[in-house]
């Protein structure tokens, strides 16, 4: 059981690092970012209602955890536009190694919002990582940072750890795949909205887009949320958020493989101290839990 929880958050982990490799090519032919992201989500969204279907579970909510559903996707579908809005100004793989930052921002959350303590740990997870940002942004003998770029993919981050703490703090009593299914929802529903308002076109142009959409949801959330359910029932959140450690390499080995990103000093060294950052984070919320 324990080899396969280790299996699936890798799984989880790779599936969701492909972002790039779907994401690039369609904002190379300036297809529509709502349009493409609400397709992602709509399409995930039948996918794990399909599961539900099958599985025979019910889909009733009532109205306080439609409202908490309805804010987590929001806050999803945010952190999803600012990830993708932040390619037009770093490389893939800074962004997500940046937005990776979010367990680091989710401690920040607790500490000032439910005053939980901030170990000694904690504080030096939180300064690796802050190094490793900058060390990301340096260029040559300078500081040549994209401040606007470093910004949109830290509030992408923000949203995400906001996503975190909703989910942990709000004790919904729903399971890990009727709470998948309506974020997907209410994040697509907030994509058809703003590309409604814009009088954007639904229409697909092709059976290849079509086609890439279909993967694009299947593999980089559906995958990766239903491995993650599971790899936590398996292994415990702590093991499976350090797994998570794989989706910013992920990222920046297809961003070097695929799209020609230079493999610099700098991203090796800036990768590496927010590896370890966000892996002491983790280590330390563990040990706080077992002795709480």
């Amino acid at each position: 059981m324990k080899l396969r929880g280790y299996a699936l958050g890798i799984l989880s982990a790779v599936s969701y690092g492909l972002i790039p490799i779907f994401i690039l090519p369609i904002k190379q032919a300036h297809f529509s970012l709502d349009i493409t992201l609400f397709y992602r989500f709509f399409f995930s969204a039948l996918m794990v209602g399909g599961y539900l279907l099958y599985s025979g579970e019910s889909f009733k909510i009532n109205k306080k955890e439609a409202l908490i559903l309805a804010i987590l996707g929001v806050c999803y579908a945010l952190s999803s536009e600012f990830l993708f809005l932040g390619y037009d100004f770093l490389t893939a793989g800074i962004a997500s190694t940046v937005l990776f930052i979010y367990p680091v921002i989710v401690a920040l959350i607790m500490f000032f919002f439910y005053k939980e303590k901030l170990t000694r740990l904690s504080v030096v997870s939180l300064f690796l990582a802050f190094i490793g940002v900058i060390v990301l942004c340096l260029k040559g003998n300078g500081l040549e940072i994209n401040f606007t770029g470093l910004g949109i993919v830290m509030l992408s981050s923000l949203f995400y750890a906001l996503y975190m703490v909703i989910v942990n703090k709000s004790n919904i009593k729903v399971s890990g795949f009727k709470l998948t299914f309506y974020s997907m929802l209410f994040t697509s529903l907030f994509f058809m909205t703003k590309a409604g308002a814009a009088n954007e076109s639904f229409a697909i142009p092709s059976a290849e887009i079509f086609f890439n959409f279909l993967i694009f949801a299947f593999l980089t959330t559906v995958i990766s949320s239903l491995c993650l359910v599971y790899a936590i029932k398996y292994i415990g959140s702590t093991p499976v958020s350090i797994l998570g450690a794989l989706e910013p390499v992920v990222a920046v080995l297809i961003s070097v493989l695929m799209f020609h990103e230079k493999f610099t000093n700098n991203l090796l060294i800036g990768i590496t101290l927010i590896l370890i950052g966000v892996t002491l984070n983790v280590i330390t919320d563990r040990k706080s839990l077992n002795h709480a």
